[in-house]
């Protein structure tokens, strides 16, 4: 087991370095939310997106650093991995893989901890560009940090457990983008992400609240946005147990998912 473990360290390690080598892969996962940000942020500069209760105008960059900072954590884990794992059975490296020594906890090990390094360093600079460059608050309440900790752990590991999963779907290395990139950009669109969520079609939000991006984006805005604009939530609550709780089933889900379909190569290879 401590084999193991040291092993899944190692991989981790070795799994970011090849990730920042990727120069798609770190524009269209790491810095698209960065991107995005910044866009929303000088395209809307003018707008208001509600006040706080002394009179303090919420600007775009500030209602929309929480949704970016949900939408790293699906690019990281969701996207990324399910790209990554595809090409990596295409390709014929976990074929090797499969060859080797390298026990398959260890595998997995590796690609969580690069989801996690990454959506980590990706929410640090986020967090940055807002304070330091668009003037956004940050909260100095010990408890909402707890609450970013847990929603960020929580919500950056459901994403890489249904990347993983998601990797089984793609016949090829070569169609895997075109199949994974859609979902999470539709998961977006739906989820709050782009669009207020109070502004979208209730049917709309009903079925995004069945998945695990809308509860991450509500979890993150949380604990940046001002409690004033808990009104524009669905049922007018942040409701942190709900997060806790969906994004919880999502996990197992994606547990399950993963268990049942991963394959060092596919069946039909």
């Amino acid at each position: 087991m401590i084999r193991t473990i040291r092993l899944g360290g190692r991989r981790i390690a070795y799994e970011t370095r090849a990730y920042f080598r990727q120069g798609d892969s770190v524009f269209f996962t790491f810095l698209f939310p960065v991107v995005l940000l910044t866009i929303f942020a000088v395209s809307f500069s003018e707008a208001s997106f509600g006040q706080t209760a002394d009179g303090t105008e919420v600007t775009s960059a500030w209602f929309y650093l929480p949704a970016m900072l949900a939408a790293g954590l699906l690019l990281s884990g969701v996207q990324n991995l399910a790209i990554d794992i595809a090409i990596e059975k295409s390709d014929g490296t976990l074929k090797r893989l499969a060859g080797s020594p390298l026990p398959v906890v260890s595998y997995f090990i590796g690609k969580l901890g690069q989801s996690f390094v990454t959506g980590l360093l990706q929410a640090g600079v986020l967090l940055a560009l807002g304070f330091t460059v668009f003037g956004v608050p940050l909260p100095d309440e010990p408890e909402k940090w707890g609450i970013f900790a847990w929603v960020f752990v929580l919500g950056v590991m459901t994403s890489a457990i249904l990347g993983i999963a998601l990797s089984a779907v793609p016949r090829s290395g070569k169609s895997a983008a075109a199949v994974v990139i859609p979902i999470a950009l539709v998961l977006q669109f739906i989820s709050g992400v782009y669009l207020a969520f109070s502004n979208l079609p209730e049917w709309l939000q009903n079925v995004a609240s069945v998945f695990p991006l809308k509860w991450m984006a509500q979890g993150m805005r949380s604990v940046f946005l001002p409690d004033e604009l808990v009104v524009l939530e669905q049922n007018k609550s942040w409701d942190l147990p709900g997060v806790a709780l969906v994004l919880g089933l999502w996990l197992v889900v994606g547990i399950v998912l993963a268990r049942l379909s991963f394959r060092w190569i596919r069946k039909d290879s």
